[in-house]
């Protein structure tokens, strides 16, 4: 089967580390392409690249100011991610809760054993 183009979908587009790396940062306000390429050590055409693809996709999205593009988030097209990772988080949540429910029922064994052990 081939492999879908990293253009196709937000997902395929968040698979490469360097374009997720580029998505937090640009959560947190919009920047030149000169910011990310200092604040995540990345070559200036490496950057461009990711944006395109991003913006291709409507992860982000774009203004002109002046002779200088803005780039940030786009939230509303990130929803789909996240709805979709949140199946996960309910599963993790609830692993994580039995792990917990398993290590309390061990601990208050243990203690049971231990008072019992000191009344011997």
């Amino acid at each position: 089967m081939a492999r879908a183009a990293t253009t196709s979908d937000a997902f395929n587009a968040v698979a490469e580390p360097r374009r997720r790396q580029i998505l937090i940062y640009l959560a947190h306000d919009e920047r030149q392409v000169g910011d990310i390429v200092t604040a995540l050590g990345l070559d200036q055409p490496s950057v461009s690249k990711h944006l395109g693809v991003l913006r291709e996709v409507g992860l982000v999205r774009v203004r002109r100011n002046g002779r200088h593009r803005l780039y940030r988030t786009n939230a509303e097209a990130i929803r789909p991610l996240h709805d979709w990772t949140e199946t996960f988080e309910r599963y993790w949540s609830h692993q994580l809760n039995r792990v917990k429910e398993r290590a309390e029922r061990t601990e208050a064994q243990i203690n049971r054993d231990r008072a019992s052990n000191q009344k011997s």
